[in-house]
């Protein structure tokens, strides 16, 4: 009997240790686990780096609601436009039929295709048919006066979306334009609006607007 006793005495005490020594160990263990996990995670910073420069990269695409009628692949895509200069990239637009012809017409293919870190602001075929069509039928068979009108489109430098907020620019037609607008929603001289910005060609960076640029002189 006494010795039965013993036994359960010495059970009962084992029980009660036992709890104790199993969560000393798991207290260790998830320290050094812990510290092990700590020592090999990368820093939060490098991850919110990398979404910063993702998102810096997504800001630099194209904008605007035309740009989805913009092809999805092919030489008049995003993609292929960025690899031709700014006259051929127009030409490959379908939107831009007009704007190509009138180029043509002034025989500005080779000065804009040769130009280097520039901006254009480019009216779609909507744009010029908002202009009776005698008037621009006259237009388009008078050079001078079309070369005074399309070189008005064109800045001497690359604009990024931002250099658009309040901006005043020489064009080179040697008069300048205004723009104005913040969050993808811009205009020029106040009365042409960006339908579709930032779109890259091998030389330019283009902004398709919805109204025909007038200069003043």
């Amino acid at each position: 009997m006494n010795a039965r006793i013993r036994r359960s005495t010495v059970a009962v005490v084992a029980a009660a240790l036992l709890p104790l020594s199993l969560a000393a160990c798991s207290d260790d263990g998830d320290s050094s686990d812990s510290a092990q996990a700590a020592s090999s995670a990368p820093a939060a910073t490098d991850d919110q780096s990398a979404d910063a420069s993702g998102g810096m990269a997504d800001s630099d695409e194209p904008f605007g609601p035309a740009c989805s009628t913009v092809p999805k692949e092919g030489a008049g895509s995003f993609d292929g436009m960025a690899k031709d200069p700014v006259a051929t990239a127009a030409s490959n637009n379908p939107a831009l039929s007009t704007l190509v012809t009138a180029v043509k017409k002034a025989g500005l293919v080779d000065t804009l295709n040769n130009a280097e870190n520039i901006t254009v602001f480019a009216p779609t075929n909507d744009a010029f048919a908002k202009i009776p069509k005698a008037d621009l039928d006259k237009v388009l068979n008078d050079k001078e006066m079309l070369t005074n009108i399309l070189t008005y489109h064109v800045v001497g430098q690359k604009l990024a979306p931002e250099d658009l907020e309040n901006g005043s620019f020489e064009t080179l037609q040697k008069s300048k334009l205004t723009t104005s607008g913040s969050d993808e929603s811009y205009k020029v001289n106040d009365s042409a609006k960006v339908v579709c910005g930032n779109v890259k060609t091998a030389n330019a960076n283009v902004y398709i607007i919805d109204t025909v640029l007038m200069p003043k002189s």
